[in-house]
């Protein structure tokens, strides 16, 4: 994906593909602090941040128990993300999530946080009323990949709108993702199944 969508001039996060045999090079391509994920990973679970060569090492042995292959990405610090709900080439809802209380990601996975303090808050947008360089640019990118439902990642920076990464199988969440359309976001993606069921049927 992050080949695709630079070679289609879509800003990302500088990123490597580390494997156990050029983890000793990560840095050497990426400066610290450094993200580290595996590549399934979903609402902020299996992504950490790695300060030092020591952090990299501990924790990329970690994960290699689980994953053939990590992403490490460059540390890109924000407010807020922006998440690009698009379906059928056509963007849905764009919504704000907030960093978690004192922590660098969305949701505060570490041990001992009460349930209440590890999602922040969010904020949801009529498309029309979010920023026009976001929603073109999280456009650009899901429809690199195809026209079905994503959830397109970006963060808005000092040097530019970056996508962080697309979902092709994105939360919607009751309050969160449907708050303007509601009922008529549900009836919009039941309609589009029901199209591409009649299209596959020859109807």
């Amino acid at each position: 994906l992050d080949e695709l969508l630079r070679t289609h001039r879509v800003r990302t996060p500088k990123t490597v593909i580390v494997r156990r045999d050029n983890l000793e090079r990560v840095d050497g391509e990426i400066d610290y602090p450094i993200v580290l994920k595996i590549p399934d990973g979903s609402f902020s679970r299996g992504v950490f941040k790695v300060n030092d060569r020591t952090e990299l090492l501990d924790m990329a042995g970690k994960l290699f128990k689980s994953s053939d292959l990590l992403l490490a990405q460059e540390f890109l610090y924000t407010e807020f993300d922006w998440r690009v709900g698009i379906l059928n080439k056509t963007p849905l809802f764009v919504c704000q999530y907030f960093m978690s209380k004192e922590h660098w990601q969305i949701y505060n996975h570490e041990p001992g946080q009460k349930t209440g303090n590890r999602a922040g808050d969010f904020k949801t947008f009529r498309v029309e009323d979010a920023p026009e360089v976001v929603v073109k640019t999280a456009l650009k990118a899901a429809n690199l990949i195809g026209n079905g439902l994503y959830g397109v990642d970006l963060k808005q920076t000092a040097k530019g709108v970056v996508v962080i990464e697309v979902n092709d199988n994105p939360n919607i969440d009751h309050g969160i993702e449907d708050a303007v359309l509601k009922e008529n976001l549900y009836r919009t993606i039941v309609e589009d199944i029901v199209w591409r069921l009649d299209r596959k049927r020859g109807k």
